[in-house]
């Protein structure tokens, strides 16, 4: 797991830019504290800063270079089969000075250029340098797991890992309005989209073809959609098995490391099984978890502790209070940069900062819920498709949702909550059911927090087709697998694997993913909804499927969010930081972006009796306009 970044100039306008590479490597320390080296010759510029987990001596270090010298390399990320991929290349007179999956993936590539991609089953981002044709090929994993922005002009090409490193190059900042408009509605920017007009994300299952100052994206990989439901004809009990049979695989791919290696253990399904099958292969395992003094409405350490017993791990705990929370939430927003405003990733920064004291790398269940419908979205959805009269209640009662205290804190207001948004998603055509569902405001309610001349930018931009592509697959007749298939593409990359790979690499922790497996992803995404979801079970078949493997305390358990007591923070510690700084009226007035009035009354529901899901609105505009004075104010 590394930091990667580099500068393709097309003519001596971007030569000039050669002079930031060191700066600009050096931008991504976090990432990969324990090595930085950097390649420049008259028009290309690669810099690497490694993270050590396979083969950690000094001679797999990068840029790395084939042994004619013509390809070089920085890579970041986990080639898991890549001991196979070796033998293979060995049996055709291949030649190896070090044990790296780096070597590896360089020599596959020599052979099979961009076609061994379908080859390699981990997580990466990686960019070759071909130095006599003069072009660069860059490439994302099939999911998203590892990052990649890319920046061209007329003058030079740009890639990194993260986006503090291609500003490092020294380039103009303007900000993208319909991704400003997306962002108030979803607290996070899909893909190709930044926050940067000049910057994007190459989506994931890409790869970039870089030559003759054009660059050509091109696809490699995408989820099949099943039109015949099951074509494979498996029973339910054929499929568990199968299923079990990948999964355990994929974890057991994903516990080679030449350092110490653990687990995340939520106390949820999904980094329990993880758990139960890494300890059946590594005896010594080693498992983590956060709990909350002071919250025990988001505790979940309890079922922790219960797996941590049945499986005999080595089990560690993080205790914490609100305060130990809350005084992390500077280090958070520094290290994000572009505007993110999911909350928990307050959390995930603290385990992984914990972790790291014991770990390099561990293993978590990100990706479960995407792929097998594990969210409170997916049993709305469920509903929708199969109504009873409970339904048909929730709908007609929707006065009283609206008259009835809601929040996330307590069981009932959150309940009401759910409820609330439920009853809208039905009033609403499937497109924007899903947007709603995904997010936190509607269209109307995102544009009315900007200012006349602010909305009238966002109608001159490509917001209605960048928000179309993102819900293709979303019809009138859209089934459960067309809601997961949006996820995986939409919220999965763009939410939850960003949340996960900023903040365990802000700590310099390598999290690894198993349900990300893509064996394991194209043969679920074969089977029948009915096998992922009814009216009374969530992730059906991961649960029945290792039903043995679970504590019976923790079989059909309702999901809790991994979330923090942001509610409450907002409304005390924060509160001078938003009525005073932030979100005060000169602020905003001279900013010149926002809205002051909009921006009062969700203020107003803040602190009133009945917030809602305001909490989450004000936490985004909290995170913008952080990000905002740390890249516009200054200057």
């Amino acid at each position: 797991m590394c930091g990667i970044t580099g500068i393709f100039a097309f003519n001596l306008v971007g030569k000039f830019n050669l002079i930031n590479i060191s700066a600009a490597t050096q931008a991504l320390q976090k990432r990969g504290p324990d090595h930085q080296a950097v390649y420049n010759d008259e028009y290309v510029g690669l810099g690497h800063r490694r993270l050590s987990i396979i083969d950690t001596r000094p001679i797999a270090h990068q840029p790395m270079w084939d042994e004619t010298k013509r390809f070089c390399i920085v890579f970041n990320g986990e080639i898991f089969n890549f001991k196979e991929l070796r033998k293979q290349l060995e049996d055709q007179d291949v030649h190896f000075f070090s044990q790296s999956d780096t070597e590896v993936l360089l020599n596959l590539y020599l052979r099979e250029k961009e076609k061994c991609l379908t080859r390699l089953n981990g997580f990466f981002a990686f960019c070759i340098y071909d130095r006599q044709e003069q072009s660069l090929f860059l490439a994302r994993d099939r999911y998203g797991v590892k990052p990649l922005l890319y920046m061209i002009d007329e003058d030079k090409f740009l890639f990194a890992s993260e986006m503090k490193s291609i500003l490092a190059y020294g380039i103009d900042k303007e900000i993208d309005y319909s991704s400003l408009f997306t962002y108030l509605q979803l607290n996070y920017i899909p893909a190709p989209k930044t926050i940067f007009k000049n910057i994007s994300k190459l989506p994931p299952g890409h790869f970039a073809r870089v030559e003759g100052r054009k660059c050509i994206i091109g696809r490699y990989y995408q989820i099949a959609v099943a039109y015949d439901s099951n074509p494979n004809h498996l029973t339910y009990t054929e499929a568990k098995g199968k299923f079990s049979h990948l999964l355990e695989s994929a974890v057991q791919r994903r516990l080679i490391a030449d350092v110490p290696l653990g687990t995340f253990l939520s106390g949820g399904i999904d980094s329990t099984v993880v758990t139960g099958l890494a300890a059946k292969h590594k005896p010594d395992l080693h498992t983590f978890s956060i709990g909350f003094k002071d919250e025990k409405f988001f505790d979940e350490t309890r079922y922790a502790r219960i797996a941590a017993k049945k499986f005999n791990t080595d089990h560690t705990v993080f205790s914490l209070s609100n305060s130990d929370l809350f005084e992390h939430i500077h280090d958070v927003l520094e290290y994000i940069d572009e505007p993110f405003a999911d909350s928990s990733a307050i959390n995930v920064y603290i385990l992984s900062k914990k972790t790291r004291q014991h770990a390099t790398v561990a293993l978590s269940g990100d990706g479960a819920d995407e792929l097998l419908g594990g969210y409170n979205k997916h049993a709305a959805y469920y509903r929708l498709i199969h109504p009873g009269i409970p339904e048909k209640t929730v709908k007609l009662l929707q006065p009283l949702w609206d008259a009835l205290p809601q929040s996330r804190n307590h069981f009932f207001s959150n309940n009401v909550r759910q409820l609330k948004r439920f009853a809208e998603g039905l009033q609403l055509n499937a497109q924007d059911r899903y947007w709603r569902w995904a997010g936190y405001a509607n269209e109307k309610d995102a544009l009315n927090l900007l200012t006349t001349s602010t909305q009238t930018l966002i109608l001159e931009t490509d917001y209605a087709s960048y928000k179309g592509k993102l819900l293709e697959h979303i019809s009138e007749n859209a089934n459960i697998n067309d809601v997961l298939l949006t996820d995986m593409n939409m919220v999965l990359p763009n939410d939850m694997l960003t949340k996960t790979d900023w903040m365990s690499m802000a700590n310099g922790l390598e999290v690894r993913t198993p349900f990300l497996d893509f064996e394991l992803v194209n043969f679920t995404f074969s089977l029948p909804d009915h096998f992922k979801i009814n009216r009374s079970l969530r992730k059906r078949i991961l649960q029945d499927a290792f039903r043995y493997l679970l504590p019976p305390e923790l079989y059909n358990r309702s999901k809790k969010g991994f979330e923090v007591p942001m509610l409450k923070w907002l409304q005390t510690e924060m509160k001078s930081m938003i009525t005073e700084d932030l979100l005060a009226k000169k602020t905003i007035e001279v900013q010149g972006i926002f809205n002051y009035t909009a921006i009062q009354r969700l203020k107003e529901q803040l602190y009133s009796r009945n917030p809602g899901d305001v909490h989450a609105r004000i936490w985004a505009l909290v995170v913008f306009q952080w990000w905002w004075k740390r890249y516009f104010r200054k200057e």
